[in-house]
């Protein structure tokens, strides 16, 4: 039987190697110049992140997407019997998605400080932001699963939903039910208005929730499609 641990790695090697990486790491970056081709001036930069961790789940989705999308049936099938257990390879899958968008999150909330932010803010507001883009990959990790070819076959399907759900999720977060949705805009919206730590709470569980939810439906639909 093949270690948890081990599984992630190979999964991971496995998607480094087919150079699937390449396609977000490039979308991160275009953003990267996009959001700071000027300098944020002083006082802005918690909004700035903000707005980052909202527009980079569409990239996370990506991302968690292409992993999932490595591995064809048959090397599937072959690691759920290694692992013991089809359970075990889909949370290795998922842990490894996981894994790579920390890694792209980390650049997001790293790059700024370096060239981006005019003056280095305050820690609690890097917090702050560090923690926002733990909520942005955490929903674009779980739409990225549910739209992955274990769960949608075709590539043009999978596609279309992947950036239809990422547009329902922002058009829904705009509407009075926002608040129990994913609320992106939001907590867009409160960074901007320096309002954020009085919704970060619900904000935090509502995110936290769906993306639970998501990833629990990507792991039920894996029991009948391998």
């Amino acid at each position: 039987m093949i270690h948890h641990t081990a599984l992630i790695r190979f999964k991971l090697a496995a998607y480094a190697r087919s150079h699937r990486l390449l396609q977000p790491v490039i979308g991160l970056f275009v953003m990267m110049v996009i959001f700071y081709s000027t300098l944020v001036p002083p006082g802005k930069e918690l909004p700035s992140y903000a707005d980052s961790a909202g527009l980079l789940i569409i990239v996370f989705a990506w991302a968690a997407r292409g992993l999932l999308d490595t591995e064809p049936p048959a090397q599937r099938l072959i690691s759920a019997t290694s692992a013991g257990s089809p359970r075990r390879e889909v949370a290795a899958g998922l842990l490894a998605a996981l894994a790579v968008n920390l890694g792209l999150a980390a650049i997001a909330v790293v790059l700024p400080l370096l060239h981006g932010f005019a003056v280095t803010p305050p820690a609690g507001d890097v917090a702050r932001g560090a923690g926002l883009h733990l909520l942005g990959l955490s929903a674009g990790t779980a739409l990225g699963a549910l739209t992955s070819r274990p769960i949608l076959s075709s590539p043009a399907a999978s596609m279309l939903t992947l950036f239809g759900g990422y547009l329902a999720l922002l058009l829904a977060s705009l509407t009075p039910a926002g608040a129990f949705t994913v609320p992106v805009m939001p907590w867009m919206r409160a960074a901007n208005a320096g309002t954020l730590d009085e919704i970060l709470l619900p904000v935090t569980a509502a995110t936290l929730f769906w993306s639970a939810t998501g990833a629990a439906v990507y792991a039920r639909l894996r029991r009948t499609r391998p």
